[in-house]
């Protein structure tokens, strides 16, 4: 017997323990699955019983269970423990709030408009024109989307278009999606920021590497010199401030609080440290995006005229009409992370790109903005140019070298190849070693002869 109870007592220490160490992740896990339950039902449409089969069937945050949910509304909780509630907001996507959250305020939410005309794809949306290009092998290439989507449980793609000088040559989706289902496109929102800026910059309003924005932000409470003041923009498109940034969603880190926790996500960064002696040391971090976002909103006025510039200025102008970017609790564009759009309007988002910011003849942003994107960020191994991705160094080996890509958590990607005069989008829920983007790509890129 007092083997037993030696047992027993061991059993219930090691399950007190497990308990205490792992309870403030329940805030972080229900988060998470309230979140993405309200929003994906609000904005892509899709029914709740699908995005906790799929969208939600991930590790721990499998357990958090639904207790409660309308058309704009989810709380969540993991064994009866931390309710976490999201709100919807038309216009202005879903936010996980907290208690202090005033559900009964009113909110001003971004002015829209409407890309009428009648052309096709990508300058319009009355379909598009099926051209048939002589130097492409239409086999090679639909057995390299076809191949993507190969081996569902592993790779889990659920669409890709492929377009070749903004024609659309080949595009597909899984049961359930199509070409007007909106995708969370994650982390290529940072690209979508990016892009703000480099519009702001062809207006003449800002120059990314005189602007020294934390002299004007008042957001560090901090009296006398701030060795953060010399920093110039530039520096947080690269990300390489020297601000300090914990980007593990494994854990409870800098980049969980933030999208889960804080009422403003804009301050995040602000309240990390400063390291002096390398200041430009690269370090990806989701807290500088969403600093980028709030000082984007001190660029203007009024709360409103911040609120319309990402669509007055692009998403709107493109006909990217599917396109949402969600805001936190302080209304600040989570630029971060919480851009939707479906895939032909991210691809739309790619083929402005290739086309260095012309737009049917008009021009959003300097040419010259794609040679300072892609240019190698020092530090960070030929990977990052500002606010986007890089195969400089050959990170896709059977690539050219001058593909650029706004990348995303779980693999959505929008790749750009301007030596090939193609921009390939593929969303899914798996990235990394799940999804071979090498060999999807060399078998594109071999399709254009």
């Amino acid at each position: 017997m007092k083997i037993l109870k030696r047992i027993l007592l061991a059993l219930l220490l090691i399950i007190t323990i497990l308990v205490v160490y792992n309870y403030p992740k329940l805030n972080i896990v229900s988060g998470y699955a309230s979140k993405n339950l309200a929003s994906t039902n609000f904005i892509a449409n899709r029914l709740y019983s699908d995005i906790v089969e799929s969208d939600n069937a991930m590790d721990l945050i499998e357990l958090a269970e639904m207790e409660s949910a309308d058309e704009k509304s989810v709380i969540t909780s993991v064994f009866g423990l931390m309710d976490r509630e999201t709100v919807c907001r038309e216009g202005l996507g879903c936010v996980l709030i907290n208690d202090e959250y005033d559900k009964t305020q009113k909110l001003l939410k971004p002015n829209r408009s409407r890309l009428e005309n009648e052309l096709p794809f990508p300058y319009g949306n009355n379909g598009k024109l099926d051209t048939v290009f002589a130097n492409i092998d239409y086999e090679k290439l639909n057995a390299a989307v076809s191949g993507a989507f190969q081996n569902y449980e592993v790779q889990k793609t659920r669409t890709v278009l492929v377009t070749y000088k903004g024609h659309i040559i080949a595009e597909d989706y899984i049961e359930g999606f199509s070409k007007e289902t909106p995708i969370l496109g994650w982390s290529m929102t940072k690209s979508v920021l990016a892009t703000l800026y480099g519009i702001l910059e062809y207006q003449n309003k800002i120059n990314v590497h005189e602007y020294k924005p934390f002299k004007e932000l008042d957001l560090t409470g901090l009296t006398g010199k701030d060795p953060r003041d010399f920093i110039p923009l530039d520096s947080f498109l690269r990300m390489s401030s020297g601000l300090a940034w914990d980007e593990d969603y494994a854990s409870i880190s800098d980049v969980t609080k933030m999208l889960f926790l804080e009422e403003d996500m804009t301050k995040s960064q602000v309240q990390t440290d400063y390291n002096s002696k390398e200041p430009n040391l690269w370090n990806y971090s989701s807290g500088t995006s969403n600093l980028l976002s709030g000082i984007l909103r001190k660029q203007f006025k009024t709360h409103q005229e911040y609120l319309d510039f990402p669509y007055t200025a692009l998403i709107d102008k493109i006909g990217m009409h599917s396109m949402l970017i969600e805001t936190d609790m302080s209304g600040n564009y989570v630029g971060s992370s919480y851009g939707w759009a479906n895939t032909r309007d991210w691809a739309k988002f790619g083929i402005l790109h290739l086309n260095k910011g012309n737009w049917n003849g008009e021009q959003l942003f300097s040419p010259e903005w794609i040679a300072y994107i892609t240019k190698v960020t020092p530090n960070s191994e030929g990977t990052y140019g500002a606010h986007w991705w890089l195969n400089a160094e050959g990170k896709y080996p059977d690539v050219p070298r001058d593909l650029y890509s706004a990348n995303g958590f779980q693999g959505q990607r929008v790749f750009i190849i301007p030596s090939k005069d193609l921009v390939i989008v593929r969303t899914g829920l798996a990235g990394g070693d799940a999804f071979d983007a090498n060999t999807f790509l060399k078998g594109v890129v071999e399709a254009i002869e």
